[in-house]
């Protein structure tokens, strides 16, 4: 490990950068199919609900990847843990670039969905990386790309899409997960695993992993299925029965894959909470902007944008959240991160009010975004902080890890709600039925109302952590002078 000096790991604000990097390599796989997912079913010949599953599985692998990567980061070295999950990143890139039929592709989105665990366990690091009056500027940030890799990958695939062949959206992937791969092993350092001399829990993994897949199956494609199907209802019971027998596993396990008992201490629990919330209140935005933006003017609330317009109308708000992230970071630092997330979801929801009023025209949209996504750039920089202040060295990448699967879970949650919304509420155009004008109002004020949510339980954090056993502030200790 370099040693450190009075200024942090020499550095480091490189290393903030190449993480950085890395976030957006990995967030901008959840949008760079979307432009792609009209054309799927023509591309491999096959039905809608076949080519769904290219969505579906990066969701899937994700969800399990998040929580057991930032674990083993732990346990292993965080460092080696992200070169490692770059590697299903890549390759799946290339599977997908090359894909001759729709199952290939679905593993292929799969493989890349694995990547998802790189940003927090990048946000983990930094606490060893950079020093401590920086911390909270450089956890804004790569925690901020999680909106911008999402933002600004739908422009980015739709204009290849739009000018060349869609395969090389995929190459073009790969060769970016390669270059961040070069930069983390050449300028990020070697450091020492937090827990390490711990055994990792593959009970409590295939536990989780059984809830996790049963839970996220259930609620995606619960709508397609009928939420009172017996396969719908079937996987809600497995994932209640599996997520029960797992959280009384690791409550008894010596070394569990999430220590329960540090999840339920009011600080990192409430924090979890509000991040189901918070998900689902970004997520609400990603669905009904992009429909309004490109259906068309006729209808008499359309816009009539094509693919690629939809999504450069939508960009400079991705990349706000970048901007905004430092600012968030100072304003951790002045007033706590619990002030600050709780300014970022009320932002979210005054931004869904301005979706209200302007979602008749192309600007209104665009600033709705600056809003909404200004508020996630504090709320998104907030969390994380809260969690690393209130967990023990040996538990960072794991407890980071976790707070991104709630968040993950809430926009999940949040595609389901609001695409049933959409679904159900809609109107004729030309023989098609489109999502009306009241079921888009409908799904601003829902987003708007989680938001709230998300606003009151934040409130209710303790302000101020509780004192970490003498045994973390000694792992920490021992750390700080390696």
């Amino acid at each position: 490990m370099s040693k450190k000096t009075s200024a942090g790991v020499p550095g480091s604000g490189v290393a903030v950068g190449i993480l950085a990097s890395a976030g957006i390599a990995s967030s901008i796989t959840q949008t760079m199919v979307t432009p792609l997912i009209p054309q799927l079913p023509t591309i491999f010949n096959t039905p809608a609900t076949n080519t769904a599953w290219i969505i579906t599985a990066t969701l899937l692998a994700a969800a399990v990847a998040v929580p057991i990567s930032g674990r083993l980061g732990d346990l292993f070295g965080k460092r080696r843990m992200i070169l490692i999950l770059a590697i299903p990143l890549m390759l799946g890139a290339i599977v997908c670039a090359i894909a001759p039929t729709v199952e290939v592709m679905i593993v292929g989105r799969a493989m890349q969905g694995l990547g998802s665990g790189m940003v927090p366990i990048g946000i983990a690091m930094l606490r060893d990386l950079v020093p401590k009056e920086r911390l909270s500027a450089a956890i804004a940030t790569v925690s901020a790309t999680l909106g911008v890799g999402g933002a600004i990958g739908m422009p980015i695939s739709a204009a290849v899409v739009e000018f060349a062949n869609w395969r090389a959206l995929f190459f073009g992937s790969a060769v970016v997960t390669l270059l961040v791969v070069v930069a983390i092993w050449k300028f990020i350092p070697v450091l020492p695993a937090g827990a390490a001399g711990q055994r990792f829990d593959w009970l409590g993994a295939i536990g989780l992993t059984i809830g996790l897949v049963s839970l996220i199956l259930a609620v995606s494609k619960g709508s397609s299925w009928g939420w009172a199907s017996p396969l719908t209802l079937g996987l809600l019971v497995i994932t209640v029965v599996s997520l029960l027998l797992w959280g009384i596993w690791e409550t008894r396990t010596k070394d569990p894959l999430v220590d329960l008992r540090t999840a339920v201490i009011p600080r990192v629990l409430l924090t979890n909470i509000a991040s189901i919330f918070v998900g689902f209140g970004m997520y609400a935005s990603m669905l009904v902007m992009p429909q309004i933006l490109q259906l068309p003017a006729e209808t008499g609330y359309g816009l009539g944008q094509s693919i690629l317009a939809a999504g450069l109308w939508m960009a400079p708000a991705g990349l706000m959240m970048l901007v905004l992230a430092p600012v968030g970071g100072r304003l951790t630092d002045a007033r706590g991160p619990k002030f600050t997330l709780v300014l970022g979801v009320v932002v979210i929801a005054l931004g869904y009010g301005v979706g209200l009023l302007g979602m008749g025209s192309t600007w209104g949209l665009m600033v709705t975004g600056f809003v909404v996504n200004g508020g996630v750039a504090l709320a998104y920089g907030a969390m994380p902080a809260i969690i690393m202040g209130a967990v023990p060295l040996s538990e960072t990448a794991a407890a980071n890890g976790f707070n991104t699967l709630m968040r993950s879970l809430g926009t999940t949650t949040g595609a389901a709600v609001i695409g049933l919304v959409l679904a159900q509420m809609t109107t004729d155009f030309g023989g098609f039925s489109v999502p009306s004008e009241s079921g888009f109002r409908l799904a601003l004020i829902l987003g708007a109302g989680i938001s709230v949510i998300a606003a009151i339980v934040a409130a209710c954090i303790p302000a101020v952590a509780k004192r970490m056993p003498a045994k973390a502030d000694a792992q920490q200790e021992l750390a700080s002078t390696t």
